[in-house]
């Protein structure tokens, strides 16, 4: 398989459930500059991924995957073993889902997307960190103040997405430490040794685009 990634982007949390099921050193890593669309070898990721975005995922038939909840599904699944989804068909995989949407409709899109889009007016920006980020947090702190993670009392691939999301909040203006549970979740989450790998990797390959 191979994975398009931008650094520190969303598509992190695959480099994260890559690493937890083991598979990330036998998978092909290939970055994206966003603002440009190209991958490092100067060539055009739109004829890889037509949609430009990322994460993608090249099977190892040929096909790419694209969306980044479907992608950490199809990577769990791969390796059910790790417990990184619960099992289809099940009311748990049910809540994976759920958290998957709450996590990158309400919080990636509708906090993060808008703050850190260089042509949204400022107006939009401090609304989205002023007034739709307090609501959609306290929601999350709720979730998380009797539990260790999101769903069925493992780590799953709602967890990796969620703490790319809580990695961003210093940058885009939100104070986590008005939400300690939050805080004690993505301080936890950053040890754990999947997530600490593929941030050191990530950061390390961070430059201008």
């Amino acid at each position: 398989m191979d994975l398009y990634f931008s650094p520190m982007a969303c598509s992190i949390a695959t480099r994260i459930a890559l690493h937890e099921t083991g598979m990330g050193d036998s998978t092909g890593f290939h970055r994206v500059a966003l603002s440009t669309k190209t991958l490092d070898d100067g060539s055009d990721y739109y004829a890889a991924n037509p949609k430009g975005q990322v994460p993608a995922l090249r099977l190892d038939n040929g096909e790419i995957l694209t969306e980044g909840t479907a992608v950490l599904q199809y990577v769990a699944d791969l390796a059910p073993e790790s417990g990184l989804a619960p099992a289809n068909g099940t009311m748990e995989r049910y809540r994976l889902q759920e958290w998957l949407n709450f996590v990158g409709t309400e919080l990636h899109k509708q906090v993060l997307a808008v703050i850190f889009n260089p042509h949204a007016p400022a107006e939009a920006k401090a609304f989205a960190r002023d007034e739709v980020a307090p609501v959609k947090f306290e929601v999350f702190e709720k979730a998380l103040a009797d539990k260790d993670f999101l769903v069925g009392g493992r780590f799953t691939v709602a967890d990796a997405y969620a703490w790319f999301v809580l990695s961003l909040c210093g940058y885009a203006g939100i104070d986590l430490g008005r939400w300690p549970v939050l805080q004690r979740y993505f301080d936890a989450l950053s040890r754990r040794p999947s997530v600490a790998r593929a941030a050191s990797e990530e950061m390390a390959l961070m430059k201008p685009n």
